[in-house]
Order: structure tokens, then sequence, then C-alpha cells
């Protein structure tokens, strides 16, 4: 039986629909296989978690720009898992145009809100995905943070507006939040600030200019010194304060999250180790598979559990951008490239689903070589 456990392929398929296209092909092989579509804490992360007993729990809420959006967290018991994608995403941007200096968290305060009214008190934040570099003061002000100027006049949205912050005031946030265990979903470990923070390294992927990322920079630094004076401790350097443009060091700094790994986690929940005991080869893979794949995503993640089973890998992706050495170093035996396949950008992603399709009939042949490739 082939396992196929990939992720979502950005702008073109999510991870479900990816893995369908590829047990399609499969079966038209006449080979067996099952989709376990997977995630590491970006978008497609409830998706993931539906295969886990979680369902979805809708809730109105504002986008990055302030619109109104329908968003959504997952839930199973008194667990909440809330997606920052779902209300502060890149995708939720109107017209898809950026806006790196006034995108705001604000919505995915308000989903952690609408958990906590829903009984939830185990909140799990996974943050990938977001259009905002806010340091999280949106979010914080959902859930009742007062952010101030020196005149005591509160800030507007967004990471530009953070250079005027004067004071933080957490004494109004909301009192459940003190039962309440939190957790940040997170594989990303830049600092808040400085050449490996949030601003310099993700501001430009959303859409931010040179000139923009010195503003956010200045006042992502001038926000992390009014939230020291507010707690007593500063935070801005720990691992994963800089994820979601400072996102984590808002759940780090105010709500006392620890931080968890989104692959690990979601791959916990949907049960890989179970599904890896009756698998002859296990499929991995997302968009793009390059250096960044390797640093804790799901698709190494699954890799990593296969080989303790030794069950072979291949990956099919987007675009692989590894050597074979890198890629048998993370117990990948062989990849397929819809990039290389189609030849340009173009038909790779207008016609990604028979492109899988393609690959999944060829996987028959790799498993009655035994897995390789």
């Amino acid at each position: 039986m082939i396992l196929v456990c990939l992720d979502k392929f950005r702008g073109c398929l999510t991870a479900a629909q990816a893995c369908a296209a590829v047990v399609k092909g499969v079966a038209e092989a006449g080979g067996r296989a099952t989709a376990m579509p997977v995630a590491d804490g970006g978008e497609g992360t409830l998706e993931a978690l539906a295969r886990a007993g979680y369902r979805e729990v809708q809730a109105d809420v504002t986008g990055p720009t302030g619109r109104p959006v329908r968003a959504a967290f997952a839930v199973r018991g008194t667990r909440a898992v809330i997606e920052m994608a779902r209300a502060s995403g890149l995708d939720l941007l109107p017209g898809g145009e950026p806006a790196p200096l006034v995108a705001d968290s604000h919505g995915t305060g308000a989903l952690i809100r609408a958990a906590l009214d829903h009984g939830c008190l185990d909140i799990v934040l996974a943050v990938g995905g977001s259009a905002t570099t806010d340091g999280g003061a949106g979010l914080l002000r959902a859930l009742g943070a007062r952010i101030t100027d020196s005149r005591g006049v509160p800030l507007g949205p967004g990471g530009a507006a953070l250079t005027g912050v004067a004071h933080v005031d957490l004494s109004s946030l909301d009192f459940r939040l003190r039962l309440a265990r939190v957790s940040l979903m997170s594989d990303v470990d830049n600092p808040l600030v400085g050449p490996s923070g949030a601003a310099a390294v993700f501001g430009p992927q959303k859409g931010a200019s040179p000139r923009d990322v010195e503003v956010l920079e200045r006042g992502l630094r001038e926000f992390a010194a009014a939230m020291t004076r507010a707690t007593g401790r500063d935070v801005s350097s720990s691992p994963g304060a800089g994820a979601a443009g400072g996102a984590g060091f808002a759940a780090l700094a105010a709500l006392g999250a620890q931080r968890v790994s989104g692959a690990e986690f979601v791959l916990g929940e949907i049960g890989l180790e179970e599904a890896l005991r009756g698998a002859s080869l296990v499929v991995v893979g997302e968009g793009r598979f390059d250096a960044q794949s390797l640093r804790g995503k799901a698709p190494v993640g699954v890799a990593e559990a296969a080989a303790r089973h030794g069950v072979p890998v291949v990956v099919v992706a987007g675009d692989v951008r590894l050597q074979v050495a890198d890629l048998r170093s993370a117990g990948i035996v062989g990849a397929w490239s819809l990039l290389e396949r189609a030849g340009s950008l173009e038909p790779a992603i207008s016609q990604a689903p028979e492109l899988l399709a393609q690959i999944g009939r060829e996987l028959t042949s790799v498993v009655e070589r035994g897995g390789a490739a």
C-alpha cells in the first residue's frame, strides 16, 4: 500500500487535492494508495486535523485589512486549534494586494476569543501563512490589551503604527486566558528583531519594500521594549518570537505560550505512526521542496517517521531544488518534479492534477521494484 502524505502546493492545490490526484493515478494503474494530507502549522492545518476527529467551528472576524471574514477553528474536546491563515492570512488580502505596513492580526485574536467562548481551554495557535508583521499587537487587542502612544491614544492597526507605541496594558486581557494552556505551533525559530527577525526575513515575502522593512523593524523594536516594561521580561530573542510577523512574540510574552513543533503535533494527531505499519512506500512533498523543507517541515517529519519503520520514501513536488545527496540524507530514495515534467511554470500549475495522477500511475512500478526509484 502506498501512503500519500503531501502538504499543500501553494497557489495551486490544497494538500487534500494533491493527495487525491496521486491516489487516483495509483488506482488507475491497479495499485492501492491511501491519502493522508499533512501540514506543519500553516495553511491546511485544520484540513489535515479533520482526519483526527476535529470539527470546524465558524466565527465572524476581521481579516488582515479589517474587512469582515468568516473564519474557522478546529475543536476536539476542550482543545481548539487556531489556524492564523484563516483569519490573518495572505490569501485574505483584498485583490491579493500586499499590505505590509497595515496588515493586522486582530482576527486571529478574535478566533482565540471565540474558542474560549466555546469552552476550550487548550488553545493551539498555528501561525503559518500570515499577512502580518504587527508583532501580534492586533491579536492582543482582540483579547483585551490596550496598546497606546505616549498620550494614551490607542494605536491603529498594523506594524507601521508600532513605531509610536509607548505603553502596553495587559490588565484587561480576557481572564479566561489565565485558566487556559496556550501552545505556539511553529517550526520557525527566528527571533522577533534583527537580521534574522520577522521584518527582515519575512517582511519581503509579504510585500515589504526595503524602506517598509526598516519601518516594521523599528516598530517591532519599540513594541518589544514596551512589552518588556509591561511584563518584566524580554522574550524577543526567544526561538519562534519572529513567527508570523511577531505573532509568536505576542503569544510567548503575553499569553505564556509554550512552543511546539507544528509538524510533530499534526503528524501525531493524524496517526501517522499507525498508518506507516501497513505501508510499502511513502510519498511526501509540497509545492517547493528545498533546503527550507529540511528544517522541520511536515514532509521531512514524515520521512523521518517512515525511516523508523523501514519504509522507503519518495518526494513529489511542484519544484525539487535539492541535490540527490541532500535527498538521500533526508531518507528520500527518489524525486518527481512537476516543473521538470511540464517544462515551465504555467503548465506545471494548470496541469498539476493530471501530472500528479500520471506520477501516481508510475509509483506502482516503484513499489514493484521495492521502493528504488
